[in-house]
């Protein structure tokens, strides 16, 4: 089975190698030597295939540039990692990614205000409408990782010095997140089966108001915490926060993608997703989301 995953990866960087060699061709066609380049390639791919049919051959590519190794742990094995298996790319995703892996591949179409979210070939417009009816928001944005959500939601909400609630299981991008905005991380203790519960959560708020004399700026919990991959009664913290008038982050990191999360169904201001950990996405990737009231703040555009 080992040698038939080699084989393929041989025979899709000898296609790659055609197509180099077709992308610095003139538009009048090949010259003479980038015709015998094409020729010795197609003539590779064909021996290539041949080996892969029979299972024959010694291994002749095992690094990429040199120095990277080929990655075939889901073809040569049985990956039952779970964070793994939800962020596996697609059989499409994997086309899409060869076709438009340029820099410049989503921006050939771009038109004011020069915005992800308004360019429509490819349609990446649309995908922002698909994803924010997925998670049953109002509006969303693709973000360069989970972090970079929780950065622009704090950022916008937490002024130096505010107390922000987070669990005690919570990531630490979450807590790089509050102290990068200037706020204070008040940490809610676990139960002792790990679980983080809603009159925990209004237990440390009342302790943050007796503390601080003010609510906290915001709270945020993970929806499935990153250590013991536990289930956390999100909507009934919510509602909790809710009626302290605190914002209330949903981190689903390892929930969004992987199993139904509905955000307004929870009561979730934000949601914040991983793509390249459970929605089957090249890293590093992430998604916001949040509802019509939050929305003009936390996806504000420059005010020049």
């Amino acid at each position: 089975m080992k040698k038939h995953v080699q084989k393929t990866f041989e025979a899709l960087f000898a296609l790659e190698d055609i197509r180099e060699v077709l992308r610095e061709a003139l538009p009048t066609g090949p010259d003479s030597g980038e015709e015998q380049a094409l020729r010795e390639g197609v003539a590779r791919v064909r021996a290539i295939l041949d080996d892969l049919e029979a299972g024959t051959g010694a291994p002749a590519v095992t690094k990429i540039a040199g120095t990277l190794d080929i990655r075939n742990r889901e073809e040569a094995y049985i990956n039952i990692q779970p964070i793994q298996a939800a962020g596996r790319l697609t059989l499409e995703g994997r086309k899409a990614l060869i076709a438009y892996g340029d820099g410049y591949s989503t921006c050939d179409a771009c038109r004011k205000p020069f915005r992800l979210d308004k360019i429509t070939k490819p349609p990446i417009a649309a995908f922002h409408e698909d994803l924010a009816r997925f998670l049953n928001m109002d509006m969303v944005r693709v973000v360069p990782g989970a972090r970079r959500g929780f950065q622009a939601v704090a950022s916008t909400l937490v002024e130096k010095g505010d107390p922000v609630i987070v669990s005690a299981l919570a990531h630490y991008t979450e807590f790089l997140a509050v102290e990068g905005a200037g706020g204070v991380v008040k940490e809610v203790p676990v139960s002792k089966e790990n679980l983080v519960t809603p009159d925990a959560v209004a237990a440390k708020i009342e302790d943050v108001r007796r503390e601080t004399g003010k609510n906290p700026a915001l709270a945020m919990i993970d929806h499935v915490d990153y250590q013991f991959g536990n289930l956390h009664d999100v909507a009934g913290i919510a509602k909790v926060a809710h009626q302290y008038d605190i914002p209330f982050l949903l981190n689903g990191a390892y929930t969004v993608g992987t199993m139904p999360v509905d955000g307004k169904a929870i009561g979730a201001d934000f949601v914040v997703g991983s793509g390249h950990k459970s929605m089957a996405s090249p890293a590093p990737s992430g998604v916001l989301a949040a509802t019509a009231e939050w929305a003009p703040q936390v996806f504000r555009t420059t005010a020049m």
